[in-house]
């Protein structure tokens, strides 16, 4: 038997709300937000949409479902979200038509939240933040993940699309760091997600917009803090990977996400963002500062509720560090293939060993697959201890 993978959505234990009935939907007229929240983290879910002209919709295991409420109208929703709002946050959405804040469900859980327009009315999306902050292992990650936490300076990215996990993955990270090492920690973010406690380690939380006006600016002004470690939410702007970059070459642990799908894509966009004149100053800065990449996507779990991760681990060795550096990209990927003895994985490979342990569909695997070729040949090919028979259950 295979061991469970535990359930990478993680909310907090707490008496359940009462969750709508089938039958006529109910009312929106007089609710407040927090009984739709309370039902996104009695079901698991992770997001929560609102927008008028349609019922509150939430995702739940990567599928959107809609809840059993009646069609917002624009009014009933701007009350609503405008109920938990200062009037110092009304007057900014009002200005810049975007908000990002995170907000507390009391004793139960937090969420990153987002309002914005839609065809000129007000419509929200509220993201769950666990209130516990799971470990790396109980995240099924690489154990690999642990030991780049206790590097001694360097840049480490953590890839993947929206709703990938980063922003779990990176906590989790974090928090080992807390638990195992005594180090001062500044993380930058966009809005703060997980809350952590001081424990070995002083962290240090900035929030964009409440304790800094950027990116740029807090992580320049961090290195006049005494860090040594800093987490960057997102590398948004080349003045940011440029300070980022700058920061790992001048003795710090560097932790910072993109948006990209594998490792090899993470760097060349970190690149390429600079005009050409300056490209070949960043390869090389990046070759010797780079430690690792990361990219993760999140599939559902086949026949149990829940979502786990597939990985993809770029290691900075020598024969990486050279072909960042000589702008051979195109040849990472092969590289981390058949470097597994450096604690590499190929995406495809994670997809591979997902599915022959029965931990996702080989349809969903398929889905997600880099080279769908490659990943049939790695299914159909005998393993030593038998990887290659038909996937446990």
């Amino acid at each position: 038997m295979s061991n469970p993978v535990p359930n990478f959505d993680m909310p907090g234990a707490t008496p359940e709300a009462e969750a709508p009935k089938a039958g006529a939907p109910r009312s929106l007229e007089d609710l407040h937000i927090d009984e739709l929240l309370h039902i996104v983290v009695d079901r698991n879910a992770s997001d929560l949409h609102l927008c008028a002209a349609s019922e509150p919709v939430i995702r739940e295991d990567g599928a959107l479902k809609r809840l059993n409420f009646e069609k917002y109208s624009p009014n009933v929703l701007q009350r609503m979200l405008y109920d938990i709002l200062s009037d110092e946050n009304i007057n900014k959405f009002e200005t810049i038509l975007e908000l990002d804040f995170s907000y507390q469900l009391p004793r139960r859980a937090r969420f990153r939240v987002n309002y914005y327009r839609d065809r000129g009315a007000l419509a929200a999306a509220f993201r769950l933040i666990p209130q516990r902050i799971p470990t790396v292992r109980e995240l099924n990650l690489p154990p690999i993940l642990e030991s780049l936490t206790e590097k001694p300076r360097g840049l480490i990215l953590v890839t993947g699309p929206t709703g990938s996990g980063k922003s779990t993955s990176l906590a989790a990270m974090i928090n080992h760091i807390n638990t195992n090492r005594a180090l001062h920690v500044i993380t930058i973010e966009d809005p703060i997600e997980y809350l952590h406690a001081h424990k070995l380690s002083i962290i240090n939380q900035r929030e964009l917009g409440g304790d800094t006006r950027s990116f740029a600016a807090a992580l320049r002004s961090s290195l006049r803090e005494d860090p040594d470690v800093l987490l960057v939410g997102e590398m948004r702007d080349i003045e940011t990977i440029q300070l980022a970059i700058t920061a790992a070459e001048t003795g710090h642990l560097v932790f910072a996400t993109l948006h990209t799908n594998n490792c090899a894509e993470s760097i060349d966009r970190m690149i390429d963002v600079f005009p050409p004149g300056q490209q070949e100053q960043i390869r090389v800065q990046l070759a010797n500062n780079i430690q690792a990449v990361v990219a993760q996507q999140l599939l559902p779990r086949a026949n149990t509720p829940g979502r786990v991760p597939a990985i993809e681990v770029m290691i900075a060795t020598p024969a990486i560090r050279n072909l960042i550096r000589e702008n051979k990209t195109h040849q990472i990927p092969s590289m981390i293939q058949t470097s597994a003895a450096h604690g590499m994985v190929a995406m495809d490979q994670s997809l591979r060993d997902l599915y022959l342990k029965g931990f996702v569909t080989l349809e969903e695997a398929m889905l997600r697959a880099q080279n769908v070729d490659e990943l049939k040949k790695m299914i159909n090919t005998p393993q030593t201890g038998g990887a290659g028979a038909p996937p446990r259950r």
